[in-house]
């Protein structure tokens, strides 16, 4: 079995770390660099970036930000938020990502995913799917999260792996920021669906909420953002107990 990863994410905003719920109520959280550093010591497996207001903005992810965290850390480096070509995804790589995660442009031009896969090859290509509870299924979100789809989280799923995407960031909206635990309902729906790893994303509150996105969600990764940035949870501690679990994981 494949060693599970743990996931740090970085939601930058004017340069600045911010956490919220439910993608508002923004609160600042630290330096990009120094918290990338912080988990680089600790053992965290890989650090997403996230310019969360790129996109509303239409503006590219910052360079300099970019820049400043990659020369922090020795693990792979992924960067979304405002990338909408192949020239900001370009310019994303060249400040030192290894990966890029598309959301909002992958739904309004989906051959931009095999266009970027042909190029830096699936394995560098990340979609982001922003989901809620709608009825029996779960809606997507585009314009981090504020523009509804009418596309269900697992269709699109399939159809971008389809595409070219190597990897899928699922966040539920319904539980970002509110530590109630990852959606393993909608993860293991979007994992069982496509052959693609799926990261889980949104309301890890912890370790047992780890345990459970692995075992009940089949997650390939689990991405969490607060948890760490308030050294509320130890990485280490958080590794050890997802082996004593049965849990592959790096250490």
């Amino acid at each position: 079995m494949l060693s599970k990863r743990v996931i740090a994410c970085l939601d930058v905003r004017d340069g600045q770390v911010v956490k919220g719920i439910q993608f508002e109520g923004l609160r600042h959280a630290g330096d990009p660099a120094e918290l990338a550093a912080r988990y680089n010591r600790e053992g965290i497996d890989e650090v997403v970036i996230l310019d969360i207001t790129a996109t509303l903005e239409k503006r590219r992810t910052m360079a300099a930000t970019v820049s400043a965290v990659a020369r922090q850390i020795f693990i792979p480096l992924t960067v979304g938020g405002g990338i909408r070509s192949e020239e900001d995804a370009a310019a994303a790589v060249e400040a030192g990502a290894d990966k890029v995660s598309i959301n909002t442009a992958a739904l309004q031009n989906p051959s931009l995913l095999t266009l970027l896969a042909d190029r830096y090859g699936s394995q560098a290509v990340i979609v982001a799917i922003d989901a809620k509870r709608d009825g029996r299924g779960f809606g997507v979100f585009s314009h981090s999260g504020t523009r509804e789809t009418g596309r269900d989280a697992v269709e699109w799923a399939r159809e971008a792996t389809d595409r070219g995407a190597g990897e899928i960031l699922l966040t539920s909206i319904d539980r970002d920021g509110t530590r109630q635990g990852f959606h393993c309902e909608m993860t293991a729906a979007v994992s069982d669906a496509v052959p693609i790893p799926v990261i889980a994303s949104g309301g890890a509150g912890g370790i047992d909420d780890f345990v459970k996105v692995f075992t009940e969600g089949h997650a390939d990764a689990a991405l969490a953002a607060s948890i760490f940035h308030y050294a509320e949870s130890s990485v280490r501690r958080l590794k050890a107990t997802l082996r004593d679990n049965g849990i592959p994981v790096r250490l």
